[in-house]
C-alpha cells in the first residue's frame, strides 16, 4: 500500500468517526431534551400537591357535615318509638277531661305529658302544624282517605287530621295523616 492509499483510509476512517461522533451527540441531544429539568419536576410535584391538599379538604369538609346530619337524626329512632307514647298521653287527656271527678288525676298526667313533651322538644322535635281546611299538599301530607267535601271550598283540602305529623329538626319523621275532601 502506497502512502497515498494510507493517508486517504484514515481520511476515510476520520471522517466516518466524526459521523459516528455527531450522531452520538444528537442521540445525546434528544436524549437531554427528553429528560425533564427540575424546575418542571418541582411544577409537578406541586400540582400533585396541591390536588391531594384539596382532595383532603374537602373530604374533611363532607365527613364534618355527615357527621353534624348524623348527630341532628341521631335520635330519629328513639323519638319515632316515642311518638305513639306521645299520642297515648294526649288521648288520655282528651278522655281524663271529660271526667271531672279526676281532676287532680288530670293534673298529674298533664303534668308528665308536659315534662315528656318539653324533653322531646329540646332534642329537636316539633309538631307539623295541620289544620283542618289546610291546602293538601303531597310532600308534607299522608292522606289515608278521601271523603265528599261538605262544602265547595274543602275540595282538595284537608277536612280532619287523624294523626299528627312531626319534624325532628328539619326531617320529617312521621307525617302527618289526613283526611281530604274530594
Amino acid at each position: 500500500m502506497s502512502k497515498k492509499e494510507d493517508i486517504k483510509e484514515e481520511v476515510i476512517n476520520t471522517v466516518e468517526e466524526t459521523q459516528q461522533v455527531e450522531e452520538s451527540q444528537e442521540v445525546v441531544e434528544e436524549s437531554v431534551k427528553e429528560i425533564p429539568t427540575a424546575e418542571e419536576l418541582i411544577l409537578a410535584e406541586k400540582d400533585k400537591f396541591l390536588r391531594l391538599f384539596a382532595e383532603f379538604e374537602n373530604y374533611k369538609k363532607r365527613t364534618t357535615r355527615e357527621r353534624v346530619e348524623l348527630f341532628k337524626t341521631a335520635g330519629q329512632e328513639v323519638m319515632t318509638s316515642l311518638l305513639p307514647v306521645v299520642d297515648d298521653f294526649e288521648r288520655a287527656l282528651s278522655h281524663i277531661e271529660e271526667d271531672k271527678e279526676s281532676e287532680e288525676l288530670s293534673k298529674g298526667v298533664l303534668l308528665v305529658y308536659q315534662k315528656f313533651y318539653n324533653t322531646l322538644e329540646q332534642k329537636g322535635l316539633s309538631k307539623i302544624e295541620t289544620n283542618a281546611g289546610d291546602v293538601f299538599d303531597a310532600e308534607f301530607h299522608e292522606a289515608i282517605t278521601q271523603i265528599p267535601a261538605p262544602s265547595k271550598d274543602l275540595k282538595g283540602k284537608v277536612i280532619d287530621c287523624v294523626e299528627k305529623g312531626y319534624k325532628l329538626g328539619d326531617k320529617i319523621i312521621r307525617y302527618p295523616k289526613v283526611v281530604i275532601g274530594q
